[in-house]
């Protein structure tokens, strides 16, 4: 497996700048050829899809809230050119570990370009992945930055910055076919998904379903530690899905998800997977 990270280079001042160039306007239609529904059927690879996500505009609030984000800044990234696009997967595409969050943060990865990176979510996350030897470095900055995973691709179900971080349901069904899509090329490799939050649970099922995997009735619950083995509707490999707590400040911070608790969890995936995860065992942190 070879570790990837694709996509143009983003960088600070100067820089690509926010995709400002058209207005938001109306919703795309589902036969629109710049509809998720249309674009990402035509993507024959993750380099592909990757590079096709990051021009959507099928969503007309989310576009609007993501370049206002890059537009107002924060004081503390007044030096920035925010990315201001929808966020790709990162990860190599042949992984067969998957780790699903809920959508990008307006000054995190709206900024920096890159899936759970800028704020303190990923910091934990990226920190874990390095302590478990499926990341080179225990840091990610930004795109392009230098940072690989190793047998792990990140990615969301909603790949733009919702206001509140919370986006809609149809939002969130524009967005599909985009995942769907991602899990369909992964699919020769991909063995084990980990949903990182409650949002990603409930929207991944369907995608898992679209993707080729048998969902059993009554629909599995989401819950940290819950774990379903999912069969693949044409004899393949099954598909193993975990419940994780989100990796949020607000989770972390009451102590509801510890980083003991993250390690264990992402250690027993990463091994359903195939993977052979470094550093101390389940009594470790």
């Amino acid at each position: 497996m070879q570790p990837a990270d694709h996509g143009p280079a983003l960088g600070r001042s100067p820089g690509p700048g926010p995709a400002t160039g058209r207005a938001a306007g109306p919703a795309a239609a589902p036969d629109d050829p710049h509809h998720p529904a249309a674009a990402a059927a035509l993507a024959d690879g993750l380099t592909a899809l990757d590079r096709v996500v990051t021009g959507c505009r099928a969503c007309p609030r989310l576009v609007a809230w993501r370049e206002e984000a890059a537009r107002t800044k924060r004081r503390a990234y007044l030096d920035w050119d925010y990315w201001a696009r929808p966020i790709p997967g990162f990860g190599p595409p042949d992984a067969p570990l998957v780790l699903v969050g809920l959508a990008p943060a307006a000054h995190g990865a709206n900024r920096t370009g890159r899936i759970f990176t800028g704020d303190p979510s990923g910091d934990l996350l990226y920190a874990a992945l390095h302590r478990l030897g499926l990341a080179n470095r225990p840091e990610s900055v930004r795109h392009g930055d230098g940072l690989q995973l190793h047998g792990v691709r990140i990615t969301d179900p909603v790949r733009c910055a919702p206001p509140d971080n919370r986006p809609t349901t149809a939002e969130r069904d524009t967005c599909r076919p985009w995942i769907v899509r991602e899990l369909e090329l992964m699919r020769p490799t991909v063995r084990t998904i980990v949903a990182l939050g409650g949002f990603a649970w409930q929207a991944m099922l369907p995608v898992i379903a679209a993707a080729g995997w048998e969902l059993p009735r009554p629909r599995p619950v989401f819950g940290h530690g819950a774990h379903v083995v999912l069969p693949a509707t044409d004899g393949g490999p099954p598909l193993e899905l975990y419940g994780c707590y989100h990796v949020s400040p607000r989770n972390t911070n009451t102590g509801r998800l510890t980083t003991a608790m993250l390690h264990d969890l992402l250690r027993t995936a990463a091994r359903s997977a195939g993977l052979q995860p470094t550093g101390p065992g389940p009594t470790g942190v």
